[in-house]
């Protein structure tokens, strides 16, 4: 989502690391932990795509990042491009366009690799989830609950709804999480939707859950643990001050299913998903990174994409991105943690 509007609005490891030398990369030295809280690590990030081309199109506005399964990493433009990365350097190899079922341009915001390679992604239009080839070709759209569409049809907010998006263990369970809450539900609620898969690689509507999020903060990203839990990105943005970013780990599994239930304000009983913090990234070492705006940590931007990329000695390789917006004041970034999950 294209955060300045709302609110006032992978990794080679440590020795591929030491070898980056591109402007906005930071060497990792294994004797420095470079601790951002007991439970997470940051090892270097990269700006080495600010503000970039390929093939003629703009490379930004990431929104979501995956892995495809054959050495790349897919990166989701919101403006409409699906791009492959080399996972060692970042560099692009591919732009694929996308488009809805008359040819409009998407703000997609989700992006899942399904196991026989094809794409899901959410576009927080509508909101929508559809499949697509590796060529961009629609295969398939996924129901959506009346609740969640944007109004007048439904309860949203244009641009505050589908933004994560993740397979749960076993790959037959699809999650997306809504950005902010619905109309008629508490301001720092929003819903997790799921659906279940069926025949033919369809999927059907299943369990919904509430998840509640600090004061001020969306979810921009989930993704999926291989217990079952989530890693949960909460963010928000403040003129003059900078993001507010902070990682959770979350836990759906003993949720109470609010799929029939119209409004979350005041309900007894219902059990949300429970999160705990694993981090604030304000408190992350700057590793020598500048910014172009107020920011509380020069390190920080709009971060909106994640995904876990590995497991090294106990800890989750986790790669995040953030998002531009096309904007000369913000910035491209990769980010390269270590996870204790």
């Amino acid at each position: 989502m294209r955060l300045r509007t709302v609110l006032a609005t992978f990794t080679a490891g440590l020795a591929a690391a030491a070898c980056l030398t591109a402007a906005g990369t930071a060497n990792a030295d294994p004797r420095v932990t470079n601790a951002c809280s007991p439970t997470v690590s940051i090892d270097r990030f990269s700006d080495v795509l600010d503000k970039t081309t390929y093939d003629g199109t703009f490379v930004g506005n990431f929104s979501a990042l995956a892995l495809d399964g054959r050495g790349s990493l897919a990166a989701l433009s919101d403006r409409s491009s699906l791009f492959g990365l080399d996972a060692r350097t970042l560099a692009p190899r591919k732009a694929v366009p996308l488009a809805d079922e008359n040819g409009a341009a998407l703000d997609s915001e989700g992006l899942v690799t399904d196991r026989d390679g094809t794409r899901l992604i959410s576009s927080e239009t509508e909101p929508s989830v559809r499949r697509y080839s590796t060529d961009g070709k629609i295969l398939d759209r996924l129901p959506v609950p009346a609740a969640l569409l944007v109004a007048p049809a439904g309860r949203a907010t244009a641009n505050q709804t589908f933004e994560g998006l993740t397979l749960l263990p076993g790959g037959r369970t699809l999650l997306a999480s809504m950005e902010y809450a619905i109309s008629g539900d508490s301001t720092n609620t929003v819903r997790f939707q799921t659906w279940t898969r069926t025949r033919g690689n369809h999927f059907r509507l299943a369990a919904q859950y509430a998840y509640r999020t600090d004061t001020g903060l969306g979810v921009p990203e989930v993704q999926a643990l291989p217990d079952g839990r989530l890693l949960v990105l909460e963010r928000g943005f403040t003129t003059g001050v900078g993001n507010t970013v902070r990682l959770y780990l979350a836990d759906p599994r003993h949720a109470t299913d609010t799929s029939g239930m119209e409004n979350l304000t005041g309900q007894d009983g219902v059990r949300p998903v429970k999160k705990t913090l694993l981090t604030d990234m304000v408190t992350c070492p700057s590793l020598g990174a500048t910014a172009r705006q107020p920011q509380p940590n020069p390190l920080l931007d709009n971060i909106e994409g994640m995904v876990v990329t590995g497991y090294s000695k106990g800890r989750a390789k986790v790669l995040l991105v953030s998002d531009d917006n096309q904007n000369a004041v913000q910035t491209t970034r990769f980010y390269y943690l270590r996870v204790r999950v």
